[in-house]
């Protein structure tokens, strides 16, 4: 009889412990060994697809990427190029080929890119694009608030020049966002005709804030006096770092530097006592891959999603910050707006993700 309850209460608490674990299945993946959820939104196979990755920015964007696929329960793949378009194309033929169940992608070209998402629709597989001037029926094309970026941190340069000065303009073509930055720069130039831009440069390639640093420090010996550069706009952190580097290494610290973007890395150098860079404005990095995650599920699920999608971006000074290192993590606490994104969360998402958690 000892014995008989003893089993008894054994099979209660196995009972009771089961209760708590996720809803998942103890089938294990050939390739990793995790459990697998029986919930049709689950263990998914996603391809994210780059132009460039490059920086602490596209780090902490794919960082975003593969928490919240996995919080879903799917796996990521990254496929990089290295700035090369043909490489990109291939690399997007080869995730259909592959059968991926959604395609993300990360900049890129509508002459690299068309072809192969329109193939991509044909064997229904999802795609969601992030700053690429993809235009298809279908794909949502999500963007940050480009223009208003641009405004912000032009507007904060000409009130801290009063309206004059001469600026430098660090920027390159052939990107959607860089474009549509351009515009609003081009803008502002015909609305502030005091200020004037001295000079020009800017080049994406595999050492952009190393390349801009040694042109900006070309630029600065041929304006060597105090007065003739107030400030630098510079349309990518990347531009930003290297600006940076090369006024400290100068000693110009009278040349105040304005940025768009915003990442770990950037935040240190903002924070830094005496750091020319004094503004930027931003999306949270890991929020732009949460958002375009979801966006790709809501395809997964069935159901319809904008073709466009505007990710909302906050405005950093270094006056508001603490003096204290913080990371973005804690940005919130001191910026308001700055991540914990809702945008592209539905129900049903929410229901998927508690699906893998107690």
């Amino acid at each position: 009889m000892k014995k008989a309850a003893s089993i008894l209460v054994l099979i209660a608490l196995l009972f009771s412990l089961a209760a708590c674990q996720p809803k998942v299945s103890q089938e294990a993946e050939a390739d990793g060994g995790e459990a697998t959820s029986d919930h049709p939104l689950a263990n998914k196979k996603i391809a994210l697809i780059m132009q460039i990755n490059l920086g602490t920015f596209s780090a902490q964007y794919i960082e975003g990427v593969k928490e919240q696929v996995e919080k879903f329960g799917g796996k990521v793949q990254v496929f990089t190029s290295e700035g090369d378009l043909a490489k990109m194309s291939s690399n997007l033929d080869a995730a259909i080929n592959q059968k991926f169940d959604g395609i993300l992608i990360d900049h890129g070209t509508k002459e690299a890119l068309q072809s192969g998402v329109e193939k991509a629709k044909d064997q229904n597989i999802p795609v969601v694009v992030f700053d690429a001037d993809v235009a298809s029926k279908g794909v949502t094309v999500l963007e940050q608030g480009d223009k208003q970026m641009a405004e912000q941190t032009l507007t904060k340069l000409s009130d801290e020049l009063g309206g004059k000065g001469e600026i430098v303009k660090i920027w390159v073509a052939g990107f959607a966002p860089m474009e549509r930055r351009q515009a609003a720069y081009e803008e502002f130039l015909k609305g502030n005709p005091d200020i004037k831009e001295v000079a020009a440069f800017g080049a994406a390639s595999q050492n952009t804030a190393l390349d801009t640093q040694a042109q900006m420090e070309a630029i600065l010996k041929q304006y060597p006096n105090k007065g003739d550069i107030d400030a630098v706009w510079a349309a990518w952190d990347e531009f930003a770092k290297g600006a940076v580097r090369a006024i400290e290494a100068a000693g110009r610290d009278e040349i105040k530097v304005y940025g768009i973007d915003m990442s770990d890395e950037d935040l240190q150098i903002i924070q830094k006592d005496g750091s020319p860079w004094v503004a930027s404005a931003a999306v949270d990095p890991k929020d732009i891959g949460r958002v375009q995650v979801r966006f790709l599920y809501q395809k997964l699920n069935g159901k319809e999603t904008p073709e466009k999608v505007k990710l909302d971006p906050v405005f950093i000074e270094k006056t508001a910050l603490p003096k204290e290192s913080i990371t973005t993590d804690q940005l919130s606490e001191h910026i308001e707006g700055w991540g914990a994104s809702e945008q592209g969360y539905t129900d049903e998402l929410k229901e998927l993700e508690s699906s893998f958690t107690n």
